[in-house]
């Protein structure tokens, strides 16, 4: 296994050619800290690299896919420059790895899916959700702007009308919803989910690679033709991360009560 640096991330091969990455904190929904962040920017480079990855499945520990940043890594951002800056690169550097990944990635969501999990998991290249999966895309509620992966992927998987919707309110999908929008793959009753994203890996390995990985290729041409989109979201939530409605978006969600924002409305 040539994941050993790899501490933040769950690795096994449940088949010859097919790489699984667990989010591995249950205790926390399996919550985004910064280590992990940080994994999840370097780690695509190194399955595009592997020789013995034909597939990779991304999927979480008990009952979440994943809960989005912890209240470390969005408060540290929210009080360091350098802390945001980094912060940035590496969500460019998630969403862009997965969109460049040559090998075919299928994620396999349960339970709340959320920030950082989420980008990998709806810009995976087959998406699986079961009746219990709550896709939220949080930032508004957080006090900055939908980065990550939002302004990148949903209009193109649920039309722009459904994503501003869900975006700007952050109104959660569930995951028959999210079926029936086209914001992923498939639906599936909860205890076929780990299975049916081992029968799909299976047979994305058993395919001629170079007509899969090209596919992909191509079919990403469109999330690369809206980089600069991209790239402009990420750059007004790094903003967002320095002004003051974050914080009373963090200590709303820490006391769990609604935010109450006072920063300026002329932006």
């Amino acid at each position: 296994m040539p994941y050993r640096e790899y501490t933040n991330l769950d690795f096994d091969v449940p088949e010859p050619g097919i790489l699984r990455i667990q989010f591995n904190n249950p205790k926390s929904l399996n919550s985004v800290n910064a280590g992990q962040h940080s994994e999840l920017a370097r780690i695509w480079g190194d399955i595009d690299r592997d020789p013995e990855v034909k597939v990779v499945i991304v999927t979480g520990a008990g009952e979440a896919f994943s809960s989005g940043g912890d209240f470390g890594i969005i408060e540290e951002m929210a009080g360091d420059f350098e802390s945001r800056i980094l912060t940035m690169r590496e969500a460019r550097d998630i969403c862009y790895g997965v969109v460049n990944c040559s090998k075919p990635i299928v994620s396999a969501m349960t339970g709340p899916a959320v920030g950082a999990g989420l980008a990998v998991g709806l810009l995976a290249d087959v998406s699986i959700a079961t009746p219990s999966t709550k896709i939220v895309d949080g930032h508004t509620r957080l006090g900055v702007a939908a980065g990550d992966h939002g302004v990148l992927i949903w209009p193109l998987l649920c039309g722009m009308a459904k994503a501003k919707y869900h975006l700007m309110t952050c109104e959660p999908v569930s995951g028959e919803e999210a079926e029936r929008m086209g914001l992923v793959s498939l639906c599936v009753p909860e205890e076929e989910l780990q299975d049916r994203a081992l029968a799909v890996a299976r047979k994305l390995a058993s395919l001629s690679q170079s007509a899969v990985r090209w596919t992909k290729y191509a079919l990403n041409g469109w999330l690369r033709a809206a980089g600069p989109i991209f790239d402009v979201s990420v750059a007004y939530e790094t903003i967002g991360f320095g002004g003051p409605d974050v914080h009373e978006g963090v200590a709303s969600l820490r006391e769990k009560r609604r935010p109450s924002f006072s920063g300026p409305a002329d932006s």
